[in-house]
């Protein structure tokens, strides 16, 4: 399986992004998580009327990826239906953080094209694991 192009990726992004359920904000978002071997989870997110049980996109693409047992990523793909080029919010920097390198490529879609970060630009110094060993 040929790993797919930054434009398919983004075209991930879109479909899944097409599925979400924002009544509350009429935001939609959705993500397409390329894994080191090639797969692709994608989310997109789920509002619910008391905000904070909300699923981000990147959330449900990271939850699918490691429920399917992986732990090495590349790339995320975000996109949401402004096409307005969307970066992830900082919960959910924090949230790849935990699994991803600060070398991951974050594509975002502006619609007729991409703007590329790394998640260590979108978040220099991310909270990690030695915080936590660090106080206990």
């Amino acid at each position: 399986m040929d790993e797919p192009t930054d434009a398919e990726l983004v075209a991930r992004a879109r479909a899944v992004c097409d599925r979400a359920y924002a009544p509350y904000s009429g935001y939609d978002v959705g993500a397409a998580l390329l894994t080191s071997d090639g797969a692709v989870f994608a989310g997109c997110n789920v509002e619910m009327v008391t905000f904070t049980n909300t699923i981000h996109a990147e959330s449900a693409a990271l939850g699918a990826a490691v429920a399917a047992g992986h732990r090495s990523f590349e790339t995320v793909a975000v996109s949401s239906g402004a096409r307005d080029g969307v970066t992830p919010c900082g919960l959910c920097r924090q949230t790849l953080a935990e699994l991803c390198d600060d070398d991951l490529r974050v594509l975002c879609d502006t619609g007729d094209g991409t703007e590329e970060w790394t998640l260590g630009e979108l978040l220099p110094g991310a909270m990690s694991g030695n915080e936590v060993d660090r106080a206990g």
